[in-house]
């Protein structure tokens, strides 16, 4: 695999809808650096299984992440409650983290010359895809603060989900993440820990920001 040389390397590991997502998009915009939500791979595979059970295979996956594009992981049927649950247990089939995990390094080492870099968030970021990034975080947040966040945002697709039911899933998501034998959620000793619980998007971006600002510059 061909890598640029000189570009800035972000890492972001997290928990389910602790606002990983949403500070690397802040960050990548700021930075203007190529922004991979690495989980929403897994979720392409997983409604993939879901609406076309009869073609789900390896070599058919295969094909489809090998023309896999930013702009497919976009599709908001990737958001749903179904998908992210078929998608954290797809996560633990090695031969499809394999083909996933190919697509991951090309946008974290090699991504399109208009931008200085890249900035990757998932589960396993920090030591699995860019071991060398240039700055790692771990961004979390209370279980209750977590389920409340996805739950707004899944009112906006369903309303007639409720609140206990994305509870009971993000528990379940957390359980898979952190206990699952191939590459486990886990916060590495060379990550900064980011409690979003109490914190607003901007004093959170702030924050992250600041970080970023003095490693960039020293």
């Amino acid at each position: 695999m061909r890598k640029r040389k000189n570009i800035i390397k972000i890492a972001i590991d997290s928990p389910a809808a602790a606002g990983a997502g949403t500070q690397a998009k802040l960050v990548s915009k700021y930075y203007n650096l190529l922004h991979l939500d690495t989980g929403r791979c897994y979720r392409y595979v997983a409604n993939i299984k879901i609406s076309s059970p009869l073609k789900y295979n390896f070599r058919y996956i295969k094909k489809k992440i090998k023309k896999l594009r930013i702009k497919d992981l976009q599709n908001k049927k990737l958001l749903t409650d179904k998908v992210a649950t078929a998608a954290s247990i797809i996560a633990k089939d090695r031969k499809i983290r394999k083909l996933v995990h190919s697509f991951q390094l090309n946008c974290a080492y090699n991504p399109p010359l208009k931008y200085n870099g890249s900035c990757l968030d998932g589960r396993d970021i920090t030591y699995k895809i860019i071991p060398d990034a240039d700055l790692k975080f771990f961004i979390t947040a209370n279980l209750k603060t977590r389920a409340l966040r996805r739950y707004k945002e899944l009112k906006l697709l369903n309303k007639k989900i409720r609140y206990s039911d994305v509870l009971k899933s993000i528990k379940k998501r957390d359980k898979n993440d952190y206990s699952r034998k191939i590459s486990p959620l886990k916060k590495t000793k060379d990550s900064v820990l980011i409690n979003t619980t109490n914190l607003s998007k901007r004093a959170c971006f702030l924050k992250i920001k600041k970080i970023i600002d003095k490693k960039i510059n020293s």
